[in-house]
C-alpha cells in the first residue's frame, strides 16, 4: 500500500513526526529504512515524510510496517551539505528541509528530525519556529555515552553557535537541566562547564562569569552545579550535563566521533592478528557486542535543537537506517513528555536581570 494523501489517514491518535526525506548522505532510502524500524516498534507514530514524490513514493510502498502510516508531502528541491544557511533560507521554500518544519510550525506534527544541512536547519529552524521568549541563542544539545546509570551524559552546545557569553552559558544550564529532566527522569541533574581546568580562577573571563551566574541559580533552578569540569568528564561520573560554547562542543563531539572509531578498528586489528587472537574474539563476542552497542553513536543519534518554539531533532548526516530509527525514538519521546512546553515555561520563569528560577518543576519521565 501506498502513502496516504490526507492527514487524517495517518492516525489522528498517533503523535506524528515530519520527516526531512532527503540531505542525508546515504540518500531517502536510508531514512525510509528507519522510519520502518520506529513503526515496527511503536505502534503509537505516524510521520509526514517531505520530499520529493516520485522518488519517495516507492520507497514507502515497499514498506510493509509503514502502510496507512505515512503521508507524504511533494517538495522537489534538496538542501545539500555545500549550501550556504543564508542562500538557503532565501531560496529554500520549495525544499524538504522547509516544508518539514512547516508541518511543525503548523502543529500538524510534534517534532521535526532532519539529517541534512546542519547551519541550514538551525537558521531556517529559527526563522520559521521562533526562539523562546527569553532565549537569546539557541543550543544543540547531544548526548555522550557516559558510565552514568542513565548510561549517556548530555553536552550543549553542540555546535549550533560558535561563540557564547555568560548569559548564554547560563541559559545552557538551564535548558540542559530541563532535558535531563525530562529525558532521563533526573530531579535533580548535575550540571558541570567545560573548562581548561576544574579550578575556579581559570578560563576565559565570560567562562568565570558564567560560573557565578550558573552557581547562584542552582537552588531556585533545582539542579546541582559541580563546577569547572575538564573533558576528561564528558564521559565519566562527575555530572550529568557539561555546558560549552558551540565551537568547543562541536570539536569535541567530533574528537569524540573519531576515537571511538579508531578504538573500533584497532580493536579489529588486534583480533585479527593471529589464530588464537581470532579465537579469543570468538570467546569475547557477546561482551565485545555489548560493548560495541554502548560506544556505537548511532545509538545515540540526534541532536535536539534547544531554545525554539518547537522541537527539531538533527540526525548525524551519516546516520543510516539504525541511526535514523533513534533520532526518531528520540524525537518521539519528547514529543510524548510534551518538553517544548515544559521548557519553555522553565524558561519564562527567569527573571531578566539575573535569570533566576522560580516555578512547577517539570515532568519526569519520557
Amino acid at each position: 500500500m501506498g502513502a496516504r494523501s490526507d492527514h487524517t489517514a495517518v492516525g489522528a491518535e498517533r503523535i506524528i513526526i515530519s520527516v526531512d526525506a532527503m540531505g542525508g548522505d546515504q540518500g531517502p532510502a536510508a531514512v525510509v529504512g528507519g522510519m520502518e524500524h520506529s513503526a515496527a516498534r511503536n505502534p503509537d507514530i505516524g510521520f509526514i515524510l517531505h520530499g520529493p514524490r516520485a522518488e519517495l513514493e516507492p520507497l514507502v510502498a515497499r514498506r510493509r510496517a509503514l502502510a496507512g502510516r505515512v503521508e507524504i508531502r511533494d517538495a522537489p528541491q534538496v538542501v545539500s551539505m555545500n549550501d550556504k544557511p543564508s542562500q538557503v533560507v532565501r531560496q529554500g521554500r520549495a525544499t524538504s528541509m522547509w516544508s518539514a518544519l512547516e508541518s511543525v510550525r503548523a502543529r500538524e506534527a510534534s517534532v521535526c528530525v532532519s539529517c541534512g544541512n546542519t547551519g541550514a536547519l538551525m537558521l531556517m529552524s529559527v526563522m520559521r519556529l521562533r526562539k523562546l521568549p527569553g532565549i537569546a541563542r539557541p543550543a544543540i544539545a547531544v548526548m555522550w555515552p557516559s558510565q552514568n546509570p542513565q548510561q549517556h551524559n548530555i553536552m550543549l552546545d553542540g555546535g549550533a553557535d560558535i561563540s557564547a557569553d555568560a548569559r548564554d552559558l547560563m541559559q545552557y544550564a538551564l535548558m540542559g537541566a530541563s532535558y535531563a529532566r525530562n529525558g532521563f527522569g533526573l530531579a535533580r541533574p548535575r550540571i558541570g562547564l567545560l573548562n581548561v581546568g576544574t579550578e575556579e580562577h581559570k578560563g576565559r573571563a565570560e567562562l568565570r562569569e558564567a560560573h557565578d551566574l550558573i552557581a547562584a541559580n542552582a537552588d531556585a533552578a533545582a539542579y546541582e552545579f559541580v563546577g569547572f569540569v575538564e573533558g576528561r568528564d564528558l564521559p565519566g561520573t562527575v555530572c550529568d550535563v557539561i555546558v560549552t560554547d558551540g565551537f568547543t562542543g562541536n570539536v569535541a563531539l567530533k574528537t569524540g566521533e573519531g576515537t571511538a572509531k579508531l578504538v573500533g578498528d584497532l580493536l579489529r586489528e588486534a583480533f585479527n592478528h593471529s589464530p588464537l587472537s581470532r579465537l579469543a574474539a570468538l570467546l569475547a563476542y557477546t561482551s565485545l557486542q555489548r560493548m560495541r552497542k554502548r560506544v556505537d553513536p548511532r545509538r545515540a543519534n540526534g541532536g535536539v535543537f534547544l531554545g525554539l518554539n518547537g522541537t527539531v531533532v538533527k540526525s548525524h548526516g551519516a546516520a543510516d537506517a539504525t541511526g535514523v530509527s533513534s533520532a526518531i525514538k528520540l524525537a518521539f519521546e519528547l514529543a510524548r513528555s510534551h518538553f517544548t512546553e515544559r521548557l519553555a515555561a522553565r524558561i519564562a520563569a527567569a527573571t531578566p536581570a539575573g535569570n533566576e528560577m522560580t516555578g512547577p518543576e517539570e515532568g519526569t519521565s519520557t
